[in-house]
């Protein structure tokens, strides 16, 4: 164990994810089973630059691994893109005897972290909490499986419209470059086309599609669209283009939008979000730093950060066959 790790500060940063606040509550409870202090971190970095923490204990936590978003609230930090920004958060970490960070976010949050490591010296962990799961080195991220649920629910209620008035839904998703969130989602709800940044279906492809799907005898059909697909220019511009070249659909467009980083986190997101609080404080007190914490076959894996944030995480061809398959 690494004697000089006395106190290890938390906090999350980047966009919300479900699952955030089961991190945070993992990371407080390990550190005060190893018999260390654990210091919150409000407002991601802008906090840990204006220095607005508090010390917490097993019982600041209780309750909130039920709860979506995250109790430490985040907020973007133009501050800390400075080296002088950061200088600024590292010596109030140190004026608060923070010994090691742990960081919950996304691509941004853990660059972010690599850079404070590396100028100044502060161990750091990051912990991969963002629904878009397009981060590598890591099967999962936090709040990914709730958000994907959350998804098909929708989904499965506007289905009951498109039938009930024989209709096409384009229903549009996050995933502005990687389109898990849309392949995923759009098998299991049983969508009939799924239009994802990493495969430009084209326009006239699309339009053949929804023909042979009339011309099977569906009566309605959903589309899911993620927001950084390259077919249109947006959503709406894909609804006016099918009814202009297929006015026999009546087209609807559902723009889900930010209720998917909401709501209570899924059993597996909970449970995730447990496992990798324990191996980021447990990695901190084994001198180890600059990595994330990762889960690969079920297992907890440690990546480099600067690995980690290089690049996005690839679709999944076998699940783009499948999808393909299924809308026959």
């Amino acid at each position: 164990m690494n004697q000089s790790i006395k106190r290890i500060g938390v906090l999350t940063s980047g966009g919300d994810s479900p699952g955030m606040n089961a991190a945070i509550r993992s990371v407080v409870r390990t550190t005060m089973f190893h018999g260390l202090e654990c210091t919150a971190i409000y407002r991601g970095y802008q906090g840990l630059i204006e220095g607005d923490f508090e010390d917490f204990t097993a019982r600041s936590v209780n309750n909130i691994i039920n709860k979506g978003g995250t109790i430490l609230k985040s907020a973007r930090c133009e501050q800390f893109r400075e080296k002088e920004g950061r200088a600024t958060a590292f010596q109030q970490a140190k004026n608060a005897g923070i010994d090691a960070l742990v960081v919950i976010g996304g691509n941004g949050s853990l660059t972010g972290a690599l850079k404070l490591n590396q100028e100044f010296g502060l161990p750091i962990i990051g912990i991969p909490g963002t629904i878009d799961n397009d981060i590598l080195g890591t099967d999962y991220t936090i709040g990914f499986d709730t958000a994907i649920n959350t998804v098909v629910e929708a989904i499965d209620k506007i289905r009951d419209t498109a039938s009930s008035h024989n209709r096409l839904f384009f229903v549009e998703v996050m995933g502005r470059d990687v389109g898990l969130v849309a392949l995923n989602s759009g098998v299991g709800a049983g969508a009939e086309e799924i239009l994802i940044p990493e495969q430009n279906l084209g326009l006239e492809r699309l339009l053949d599609s929804l023909k042979r799907s009339k011309a099977s005898g569906k009566s309605s059909s959903i589309v899911v669209v993620a927001e950084g697909d390259k077919t249109g220019k947006n959503v709406f511009e894909l609804k006016e283009y099918v009814e202009t070249h297929l006015p026999i659909y009546d087209v609807r467009v559902s723009v889900l939008g930010h209720m998917q980083r909401g709501g209570s986190p899924t059993c597996f997101d909970r449970v995730l979000a447990s496992r990798m609080g324990v191996k980021a404080v447990e990695s901190l007190l084994e001198g180890k730093s600059n990595f994330m914490v990762g889960v690969e076959s079920n297992k907890m894996i440690l990546t480099p950060i600067e690995k980690a944030i290089s690049g996005l995480s690839e679709i999944d061809e076998e699940l783009i066959r499948v999808s393909d398959i299924m809308s026959i």
